[in-house]
Protein backbone atom coordinates (compact mmCIF):
# COMPACT_ATOMS: atom_id res chain seq x y z
CA UNK A 1 0.00 0.00 0.00
CA UNK A 2 1.47 3.53 -0.93
CA UNK A 3 1.74 5.99 1.34
CA UNK A 4 1.09 4.10 4.46
CA UNK A 5 0.94 4.67 8.17
CA UNK A 6 4.43 3.62 9.87
CA UNK A 7 3.93 2.48 13.48
CA UNK A 8 7.35 3.08 13.93
CA UNK A 9 7.19 6.77 13.03
CA UNK A 10 4.43 6.75 16.04
CA UNK A 11 5.97 5.12 18.39
CA UNK A 12 8.86 7.18 18.32
CA UNK A 13 6.76 9.97 19.47
CA UNK A 14 3.16 9.03 19.92
CA UNK A 15 1.75 12.93 19.85
CA UNK A 16 -1.09 13.40 16.94
CA UNK A 17 -0.79 17.30 16.29
CA UNK A 18 -4.21 18.14 15.30
CA UNK A 19 -4.67 21.27 12.42
CA UNK A 20 -7.86 22.66 12.23
CA UNK A 21 -8.62 25.66 10.50
CA UNK A 22 -4.87 26.73 9.60
CA UNK A 23 -4.15 28.59 6.60
CA UNK A 24 -3.98 26.20 3.57
CA UNK A 25 -0.41 27.79 2.72
CA UNK A 26 1.21 27.68 6.04
CA UNK A 27 0.64 24.16 6.74
CA UNK A 28 3.63 23.18 4.62
CA UNK A 29 6.00 25.59 6.38
CA UNK A 30 4.78 24.65 9.91
CA UNK A 31 5.00 21.16 8.78
CA UNK A 32 8.70 21.16 7.66
CA UNK A 33 9.57 22.70 11.34
CA UNK A 34 7.18 19.96 12.97
CA UNK A 35 9.38 17.30 11.40
CA UNK A 36 12.55 18.73 12.19
CA UNK A 37 11.72 19.20 15.51
CA UNK A 38 11.23 15.35 15.93
CA UNK A 39 7.28 14.98 15.64
CA UNK A 40 6.47 12.38 13.61
CA UNK A 41 2.18 12.63 13.05
CA UNK A 42 -0.24 14.90 11.87
CA UNK A 43 -3.72 15.21 11.69
CA UNK A 44 -5.73 17.80 9.31
CA UNK A 45 -9.34 18.20 10.14
CA UNK A 46 -11.75 17.76 7.22
CA UNK A 47 -13.54 20.99 8.38
CA UNK A 48 -10.78 23.01 7.55
CA UNK A 49 -10.55 25.22 4.52
CA UNK A 50 -8.82 22.67 1.35
CA UNK A 51 -8.39 19.98 3.56
CA UNK A 52 -8.45 17.33 1.47
CA UNK A 53 -5.90 19.35 -1.13
CA UNK A 54 -3.71 19.73 1.97
CA UNK A 55 -3.48 16.33 2.93
CA UNK A 56 -2.47 15.09 -0.33
CA UNK A 57 0.25 17.50 0.13
CA UNK A 58 1.71 16.92 3.05
CA UNK A 59 1.26 13.19 2.21
CA UNK A 60 3.45 13.58 -0.98
CA UNK A 61 5.90 15.90 0.99
CA UNK A 62 6.24 14.16 3.97
CA UNK A 63 6.23 10.21 2.47
CA UNK A 64 8.24 8.56 4.87
CA UNK A 65 9.08 11.11 7.36
CA UNK A 66 5.30 12.00 8.92
CA UNK A 67 2.33 9.97 9.34
CA UNK A 68 -0.63 11.72 7.73
CA UNK A 69 -4.28 11.48 8.61
CA UNK A 70 -7.52 12.89 8.30
CA UNK A 71 -9.71 14.15 11.37
CA UNK A 72 -13.71 15.07 11.82
CA UNK A 73 -14.29 11.92 9.55
CA UNK A 74 -17.80 11.26 10.65
CA UNK A 75 -19.60 9.58 7.47
CA UNK A 76 -18.54 6.71 4.61
CA UNK A 77 -18.54 10.08 2.58
CA UNK A 78 -15.81 11.54 4.31
CA UNK A 79 -14.02 8.52 4.85
CA UNK A 80 -13.86 7.67 0.73
CA UNK A 81 -13.10 11.37 0.50
CA UNK A 82 -10.02 11.47 2.84
CA UNK A 83 -8.57 7.89 1.66
CA UNK A 84 -8.88 9.75 -1.65
CA UNK A 85 -6.83 12.36 -0.64
CA UNK A 86 -4.56 9.82 0.55
CA UNK A 87 -5.26 9.75 4.26
CA UNK A 88 -2.79 7.51 6.27
CA UNK A 89 -4.89 7.33 8.91
CA UNK A 90 -8.61 8.41 10.42
CA UNK A 91 -9.75 10.26 13.03
CA UNK A 92 -13.33 10.99 14.37
CA UNK A 93 -14.75 12.32 17.17
CA UNK A 94 -17.60 10.11 17.46
CA UNK A 95 -17.83 6.32 17.65
CA UNK A 96 -19.41 5.34 14.34
CA UNK A 97 -19.68 2.06 13.73
CA UNK A 98 -19.47 2.06 9.73
CA UNK A 99 -16.74 4.37 9.68
CA UNK A 100 -14.76 2.37 11.43
CA UNK A 101 -15.14 -1.45 10.08
CA UNK A 102 -14.73 0.50 6.58
CA UNK A 103 -11.07 1.44 7.96
CA UNK A 104 -10.55 -2.44 9.28
CA UNK A 105 -11.39 -3.78 6.24
CA UNK A 106 -9.22 -0.98 4.20
CA UNK A 107 -5.94 -1.76 6.33
CA UNK A 108 -6.20 1.73 7.40
CA UNK A 109 -5.58 3.05 11.25
CA UNK A 110 -8.41 3.80 12.74
CA UNK A 111 -8.81 6.16 15.98
CA UNK A 112 -12.68 6.34 16.76
CA UNK A 113 -13.91 8.86 19.41
CA UNK A 114 -15.44 7.71 22.46
CA UNK A 115 -15.80 8.90 26.01
CA UNK A 116 -17.65 6.51 28.59
CA UNK A 117 -16.32 3.29 29.37
CA UNK A 118 -19.28 1.56 27.58
CA UNK A 119 -17.73 3.37 23.99
CA UNK A 120 -14.26 2.74 24.67
CA UNK A 121 -15.10 -1.00 24.78
CA UNK A 122 -17.09 -0.71 22.02
CA UNK A 123 -15.19 1.14 19.71
CA UNK A 124 -12.00 -1.56 20.65
CA UNK A 125 -13.54 -4.46 19.97
CA UNK A 126 -14.76 -3.15 16.16
CA UNK A 127 -11.53 -2.91 15.23
CA UNK A 128 -9.98 0.55 16.21
CA UNK A 129 -6.75 0.67 16.11
CA UNK A 130 -6.46 3.09 19.47
CA UNK A 131 -9.61 4.46 21.14
CA UNK A 132 -9.45 8.57 20.97
CA UNK A 133 -10.83 9.47 24.26
CA UNK A 134 -12.78 13.05 23.75
CA UNK A 135 -12.88 15.43 25.13
CA UNK A 136 -10.47 14.64 28.03
CA UNK A 137 -10.37 18.16 29.29
CA UNK A 138 -12.83 17.39 32.08
CA UNK A 139 -11.69 13.78 32.81
CA UNK A 140 -8.24 14.24 33.81
CA UNK A 141 -5.76 11.40 33.94
CA UNK A 142 -7.49 9.52 36.21
CA UNK A 143 -9.69 8.99 34.21
CA UNK A 144 -7.55 6.87 32.11
CA UNK A 145 -5.76 4.94 34.84
CA UNK A 146 -9.60 4.07 36.45
CA UNK A 147 -10.73 2.86 32.53
CA UNK A 148 -7.37 0.86 32.21
CA UNK A 149 -7.46 -1.34 35.52
CA UNK A 150 -10.06 -3.76 34.54
CA UNK A 151 -9.29 -3.46 30.95
CA UNK A 152 -5.67 -3.15 30.50
CA UNK A 153 -5.21 -4.08 27.17
CA UNK A 154 -6.92 -0.90 25.31
CA UNK A 155 -4.78 1.25 23.94
CA UNK A 156 -6.35 5.26 24.39
CA UNK A 157 -5.35 8.24 23.12
CA UNK A 158 -6.84 11.69 25.45
CA UNK A 159 -7.90 14.60 23.71
CA UNK A 160 -8.70 17.68 24.13
CA UNK A 161 -7.34 19.50 27.23
CA UNK A 162 -3.76 17.63 26.64
CA UNK A 163 -1.13 20.55 26.63
CA UNK A 164 2.63 20.36 26.68
CA UNK A 165 2.65 21.20 30.24
CA UNK A 166 -0.10 17.81 31.18
CA UNK A 167 0.98 15.61 28.95
CA UNK A 168 3.29 13.30 30.85
CA UNK A 169 0.39 12.89 33.14
CA UNK A 170 -1.53 11.29 30.54
CA UNK A 171 1.46 8.57 29.90
CA UNK A 172 2.27 8.34 33.41
CA UNK A 173 -1.49 7.03 33.72
CA UNK A 174 -1.30 4.08 30.61
CA UNK A 175 -2.15 6.78 27.63
CA UNK A 176 -0.16 4.98 24.46
CA UNK A 177 -0.97 8.45 22.44
CA UNK A 178 -1.60 11.34 22.90
CA UNK A 179 -3.91 14.20 20.62
CA UNK A 180 -2.86 18.17 20.72
CA UNK A 181 -4.59 20.85 19.22
CA UNK A 182 -4.19 24.82 19.73
CA UNK A 183 -2.11 24.10 22.63
CA UNK A 184 0.84 22.35 20.51
CA UNK A 185 -0.03 25.03 17.87
CA UNK A 186 0.12 28.47 19.33
CA UNK A 187 -2.14 30.90 17.40
CA UNK A 188 0.16 33.67 18.02
CA UNK A 189 3.27 32.22 16.65
CA UNK A 190 1.78 31.03 13.17
CA UNK A 191 -0.20 34.05 12.75
CA UNK A 192 2.94 35.90 12.95
CA UNK A 193 5.52 33.81 10.99
CA UNK A 194 7.57 33.81 14.32
CA UNK A 195 8.90 30.28 12.94
CA UNK A 196 12.28 30.07 15.00
CA UNK A 197 9.99 30.64 18.22
CA UNK A 198 7.76 27.86 17.05
CA UNK A 199 10.69 25.51 16.34
CA UNK A 200 11.52 25.90 19.76
CA UNK A 201 8.04 24.85 21.41
CA UNK A 202 8.22 21.66 19.13
CA UNK A 203 11.27 21.47 20.16
CA UNK A 204 10.65 21.86 23.87
CA UNK A 205 7.81 19.11 23.51
CA UNK A 206 9.63 16.63 21.95
CA UNK A 207 12.45 17.18 25.00
CA UNK A 208 10.41 16.59 27.27
CA UNK A 209 8.66 13.28 25.69
CA UNK A 210 12.18 12.29 26.03
CA UNK A 211 13.24 12.98 29.30
CA UNK A 212 9.46 11.53 30.48
CA UNK A 213 10.90 7.96 28.59
CA UNK A 214 14.08 7.86 29.83
CA UNK A 215 13.32 8.07 32.85
CA UNK A 216 10.91 5.10 33.07
CA UNK A 217 14.08 3.05 31.48
CA UNK A 218 15.81 4.29 35.07
CA UNK A 219 13.05 3.21 37.11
Amino acid sequence: MPHAFSQTLFDKLPIVGILRNMPPLTVPVLARYYQAAGLTTLEVTLNSEEALTTITRLVQEFEGQLNIGAGTVCTLNDLEKALGAGAQFIVTPILQEEVVRACQKAQVPVFPGAYSPTEIYTAWHLGATMVKVFPATKLGASYFKEVLAPMDYLRLMPTGGVTPDNFTEFLAAGAKGLGMGSHLFPKTLIEEGQWEELAAHFKRVVEKYKTYRNNLKTK
